[in-house]
């Protein structure tokens, strides 16, 4: 995407809401990006951009305009916590006891026949699909092949998953298998947002280790890990795992030679609903794909369809997916085998090339609908994923978390982890509407190097671009899920890791972490671990 932008024009729009002109320029697509981007993305839509973006909030008067300025403004004061930065989901932050439930409480705003809604949904999350045919017809259709049987065997406790170790019999991480375009006719697709990319063409998008009875699960994902030193500055020496990935014990022949693997950790369910309710301009704002200031970071949008309509992708490791209702209905697919309105695929990802697993029966029952997950279902678990709370922050006071915190601003990590938003008015569910959040995050892609890519485009990702991962609720994995994993494949053992990981546009940030002295690369810890 290519969206230039008039520098000489933001003099005047700063000052028209009453705002000071910003010292870093990195701040500047913040501070003025929406009430420019009417007239960039209008002359990005004329050079054959995606038609149908908001480009402009109307959601807001000027005056809530100027006020969501005002809030969203990154920090120069550091001596102090910000107003309202305990409350980091908003109006439904989970203020209840830090545990191992801690994500899986609801938001605190919704209403009391809400809370009965979200129950429900937490029900169906747990649920554990069973084989056709069977007793339970409410329940049956899972696979034929699949990873798990329930969304919450992935999603350990609505957190984050985590890499296998030991027996690979039960594990939250699994392999994307995809390959480019390699015809014109599949080029057009690309260019028309029609596909992300193509799957294997026998083992479809995604490797289902596990198999109903009767049939043989597709293969075994297999991890080597080496270790690498990384010296810093002071002298201190960290060892990072570098994984290589592989595929044992194919069950339907050898895998497509232009097939490329990528390993996906779950990531944690907290605050979707919220992400869901930022405004695209404002998401949109933070792009500069051309690196037009300069600083060395772009940020590109991944333009996807949802609905038959192009529209930002905000889920997932690579934007992919624009609504929770889709990334649920592709989870329910590919890792579960379920079908949905959205994905009727009765048989899940299985290929015309595994004719045992199509010969199966699937779990349809015409007197509930017309895939295995109807309306119903995925109306309540798309609910309950909108619903999980982002716990309020811990120790945001303590001096040692503030310096942290400036360490965090300093080194350019604000540059990709945009630290807060404000929701949309007119919501679809009040609880959501016109929230100040903070989730760390821009939604962006950003290049990220070779170390962490895995060679494997995604819609307008490359293979070594990502999106960036929020950070609320960061601090909490050890608690809630008792590991302490990070990154897009859990390589990362520790927050530093996770940092000297960082290549491409997160480089100079890393840099900056590795040439500071000990004391503040542990204030910055003790920032992200109060997250």
């Amino acid at each position: 995407m290519r969206r230039p932008i008039d520098f000489s024009r933001r003099s005047w729009r700063v000052k028209s809401v009453g705002l000071p002109l910003p010292k870093n320029p990195r701040y500047r697509n913040w501070r003025t990006g929406p009430l420019l981007l009417a007239v960039t993305l209008v002359a990005s839509a004329s050079a054959g951009e995606p038609a149908g973006l908001p480009t402009s909030r109307i959601d807001l008067t000027p005056k809530d305009q100027a006020r969501v300025l005002a809030v969203t403004k990154p920090t120069s004061d550091f001596t102090k916590p910000e107003p309202f930065e305990l409350m980091q989901g908003g109006a439904g932050t989970s203020e209840k006891d830090v545990n191992r439930d801690a994500f899986s409480q609801s938001s605190s705003n919704i209403t009391f026949e809400e809370e009965g809604t979200f129950k429900l949904g937490n029900a169906l999350f747990r649920k554990n699909w069973v084989s056709s045919p069977s007793s339970t017809q409410a329940s049956d259709g899972l696979g034929p092949l699949f990873n798990e049987r329930a969304c919450q065997n992935c999603h350990l406790k609505d957190g984050r998953g985590r890499p296998p170790e030991g027996s690979t019999s039960s594990t939250s991480m699994f392999l994307r298998l995809a390959r480019d375009a390699s015809s014109a006719e599949e080029k057009a697709a690309l260019a028309d947002h029609q596909a992300l990319n193509f799957p294997d063409p026998v083992y479809g998008s995604q490797l289902q280790d596990l198999a109903v009875p009767g049939l043989k699960g597709e293969g075994r994902m297999r991890i080597v890990y080496t270790e690498e030193k990384a010296k810093l500055a002071d002298g201190t020496v960290i060892s990072l795992r570098k994984p290589s990935y592989s595929v044992e014990g194919l069950g339907y022949g050898p895998l497509d030679p232009r097939t490329t693997l990528s390993p996906r950790l779950t990531p944690p369910m907290i605050g979707l609903g919220l992400i869901e309710q930022i405004a695209p301009t404002d998401i949109l704002a933070h792009a500069d794909p051309d690196d037009s200031d300069g600083d060395g970071i772009s940020g590109r949008p991944n333009i996807v369809r949802d609905g038959g309509e192009t529209t930002l992708g905000r889920f997932g490791w690579k934007a992919q997916a624009a609504s929770i209702r889709r990334q649920a209905a592709d989870a329910f697919a590919g890792d579960v085998g379920i079908s949905t309105p959205e994905v009727p695929r009765h048989w899940g990802d299985c290929t015309e090339a595994e004719k045992d697993c199509l010969a199966l029966p699937n779990g349809v029952q015409q007197r509930l609908g017309t895939t295995e997950a109807p309306p119903p279902v995925m109306d309540l678990v798309t609910f309950y994923s909108q619903n999980l709370a982002v716990p309020a922050r811990r120790d945001i006071g303590k001096p040692e978390v503030l310096a942290g915190k400036k360490q965090f601003y300093e080194m350019g990590c604000i540059s990709c982890h945009t630290p807060k938003f404000v929701t949309m008015r007119g919501t679809p569910n009040k609880a959501q509407a016109f929230q100040l959040i903070w989730p760390y995050s821009d939604f962006l892609l950003h290049d990220m190097g070779e170390g962490p890519a895995d060679g494997q485009r995604v819609g307008e990702a490359s293979g070594s671009e990502w999106r960036t991962p929020p950070l609320w609720g960061i601090g909490l994995t050890a608690t809630v899920n008792g590991n302490s994993f990070y990154l897009h494949d859990g390589r990362a053992r520790t927050l530093e890791e996770a940092i000297l990981w960082h290549g491409g546009e997160g480089r100079k940030a890393r840099d900056r972490f590795a040439a500071a002295d000990a004391a503040n690369r542990a204030a910055l810890i003790k920032f992200l671990e109060s997250l």
